[in-house]
């Protein structure tokens, strides 16, 4: 499609009439674009532009804002990286966070990004609200959500989809703009310190992904030919401290990312079922995060008790689901959080892990809170009569004796 032919599809598109539009503003392709749209098409007086800091890194800060220079933009700043952390990814350890193989990231920040948007927005006096995802994709649920709790009133707009434009035809229509383009790989890259999104739903069915693209992972066949330890601490369910230093955790996952990247730990590539219940090849890379909820799992494995692991991982279950499906504020949520914290103040204990061309293995264990008894369950344990056992076996056994005569 020539740029004549994608200027008149949106042209041609009916759209509401706002006067003052607050946009989530990242520098990306989809976020430029939406400003000079607001210009050109839709005609506002003023925009309000919005750039909410999660932990992308100043490289990605740097240049959102420089392009808000080149595109006369004044930007309204945000860092969330201490709410994100503290908060968001902390709650997310202690919920074991994966839908299916993805350890809930992006799904988070568009949400607190949504909210913070949706905030200012009203504090400004907006009547419209943007962003730039795609018809294809999650992230316009998980946003539309937000701004539809935060900012009823406001209407909520979407043009990437709305417009119906393909990704070459954002890169056209921007280039015939003079709207810079930064993107190095198609489809971008979504990074937080927790989960990096790599070219989300434009990785084909069998392509083979290049080396270049990776961020911190390094393929196992490349990585350190000697293994390396470290220990990762927690408490109350969130790792405080490595190797004995205590850190905030904004400083242990990035501290992570680069250990575990460089010994081939962290590449997920899977089939992903979004909320369209459509599925898309999806690349992620995460070594920390890796790390840290194999850790946990481990914790809570040793000091909660069976029925709490049991149950939990139910709760955990549906945790990843709302939240990945944009459900954050959702007052089921929060009851979930409720349960997860409330079992979470045992999970102590300092695991020491060895990193090795892929592999993460938990090489010793420490927790003053654990329940594994040695001297009650080791076979090589005097400590334990196993002779009280007998009449115990033959009560649970009284059951299959009924199942036996129903059979006869």
């Amino acid at each position: 499609m020539s740029v004549q032919e994608i200027e008149a599809k949106i042209m041609n598109t009916p759209v509401p009439k706002v006067k003052k539009v607050a946009v989530a503003y990242s520098g990306g392709l989809d976020s430029a674009l939406c400003v000079e749209l607001l210009r050109r098409r839709y005609g506002v007086n003023e925009i309000v532009a919005v750039t909410v800091d999660v932990g992308q890194g100043e490289e990605e800060i740097k240049m959102s804002t420089d392009k808000a220079k080149a595109l006369n933009l004044d930007v309204i700043f945000i860092d969330a990286r201490d709410e994100f952390t503290e908060d968001w990814m902390a709650r997310a350890i202690r919920a074991n966070s994966d839908y299916n193989g993805y350890p809930v990231a992006t799904s988070m920040t568009r949400q607190l990004i949504a909210q913070k948007v949706a905030k200012i927005a009203l504090e400004t006096g907006c009547d419209g609200i943007m962003e730039g995802s795609s018809g294809k994709g999650n992230d316009q649920y998980r946003m539309h959500n937000v701004f539809k709790l935060f900012a009823p009133a406001l209407e909520v707009l979407v043009p990437v989809r709305d417009f119906d434009l393909t990704r070459m035809e954002e890169e056209d229509i921007s280039k015939a703009w003079g709207i810079p383009i930064t993107e190095t790989i198609r489809g971008g890259d979504d990074k937080t310190m927790w989960c990096r999104s790599i070219a989300s739903g434009a990785i084909d069915l069998n392509m083979e992904i290049p080396s270049e693209v990776w961020m911190w992972y390094v393929p196992p066949e490349e990585a350190a030919d000697k293994a390396e330890t470290v220990q990762i601490t927690f408490e109350g369910g969130i790792p405080v401290a490595l190797d004995g230093q205590r850190m905030p955790l904004k400083e242990i996952v990035p501290a992570l990312n680069a250990l575990g990247g460089k010994h081939g730990i962290g590449k997920i590539d899977i089939f992903e079922d979004g909320i369209m219940d459509l599925k898309s090849r999806e690349l992620y890379e995460a070594p920390g995060a890796h790390i840290i909820l194999k850790v946990h799992r481990d914790l809570e494995q040793w000091c909660l008790t069976k029925d709490e692991i049991q149950f939990k991982k139910g709760i955990d279950q549906r945790w990843a689901y709302m939240v990945y499906h944009g459900e954050w504020f959702h007052p089921l949520k929060s009851a979930l959080d409720a349960f997860v914290s409330q079992t979470q103040g045992v999970v102590n204990g300092t695991d020491t892990v060895k990193l090795y061309r892929g592999t993460a293995d938990i090489i010793h264990r420490e927790s003053s809170s654990g329940l594994f008894s040695p001297e009650l369950r080791s076979i090589k344990s005097t400590g334990f009569n196993q002779q009280i056992c007998a009449n115990a076996s033959k009560i649970r056994g009284l059951p299959y004796e009924v199942l036996a005569k129903r059979g006869k």
